[in-house]
């Protein structure tokens, strides 16, 4: 399944272009003739980092809405699309949000929500979702992305992508360095980065991003308990989130684009890049809760 976020993938190419576009610039000021300024180097690292973490942020709901296809409810054509207004309306009330966006995407059962800040974000379901559930269990799902939105959780997950991200661009950079010195050890007339640098920094930005995002993924699973003993909250008792995990758990539920994976209703059984624990280690929480 697609459960590798978006939202990682979309910032580790930010990150990327930011640092070639940085190189083509000669925006190296931590490079000095005396070696490595690892004080510049660690301010340069901050600023890449968290930027690219939050352009993705910024762009997550546009990005979300045109990988996914979905189609904002902007007036509702029948019944069912107004019960969900209504539904989403009545949790976002509930949890003190501003009213989401709420949309539908084709696609085997599942939800997600995305969006830079709690009074504007997207809901968004699957017509599987809408087809193979009851309404009781399509509330838990709603109440289960609200209670995403209403954490805060799309931010802590940029907080954490941009700690990770400075990581990735600190250490990629000092390696980068030492290889490049060691390559170019009896050049006496070299100055400035080499082409070891360039290399070397360029495809630890890609490994070290990909190690990154699995601790990016570890906070995503455990942060997935708390929403949905939020959605308990929300409806004021557990047993319908119950029910509609033990349904999801029954189906074969749809792959999100990877931008939105991380707020889906459903995750993958993926150890290391899972963004979701196991369907029954969630109800089991949610039964000793």
């Amino acid at each position: 399944m697609k459960r590798i976020v978006l939202f990682i993938l979309t910032n580790l190419a930010v990150v990327l272009v930011l640092g070639t576009v940085a190189s083509l610039l000669g925006v190296n000021r931590f490079l000095t003739s005396n070696g490595l300024n690892l004080g510049a180097l660690l301010g340069f690292a901050l600023v890449m980092g968290f930027g690219g973490a939050f352009i993705s942020l910024l762009i997550s709901k546009p990005v979300a809405k045109w990988s996914s296809g979905v189609q904002v409810i902007e007036q509702a054509q029948n019944a069912d699309q107004a019960w969900l207004i209504n539904t989403v309306q009545k949790l976002a009330h509930t949890a003190q949000i501003g009213m989401p966006e709420v949309g539908i995407f084709e696609g085997e059962p599942n939800a997600f929500a995305t969006g830079a800040f709690k009074n504007s974000a997207l809901v968004a379901v699957s017509t599987g979702l809408l087809q193979s559930m009851t309404h009781e269990e399509i509330e838990a799902v709603l109440a289960h992305e609200v209670a995403h939105i209403a954490n805060g959780d799309m931010v802590t997950m940029t907080l954490i992508q941009g700690v990770m991200n400075t990581f990735v661009v600190f250490l990629s950079r000092v390696i980068g360095y030492a290889v490049d010195s060691f390559l170019r050890k009896n050049d006496e007339n070299s100055s400035g980065p080499g082409i070891g640098y360039y290399v070397t920094s360029f495809v630890l930005d890609i490994v070290l991003g990909f190690a990154a995002s699995m601790v990016v993924a570890w906070f995503s699973r455990h942060r997935e308990f708390r929403a949905d003993a939020g959605a308990a909250q929300l409806m004021g008792r557990k047993q319908p989130m119950m029910n509609a995990l033990a349904r999801l758990g029954g189906l074969h539920t749809a792959e999100l684009p990877k931008g939105v994976a991380a707020f889906g209703i459903a995750g993958g059984i993926g150890q290391l890049f899972s963004t979701h624990p196991p369907i029954e280690e969630r109800i089991a929480a949610l039964q000793n809760s």
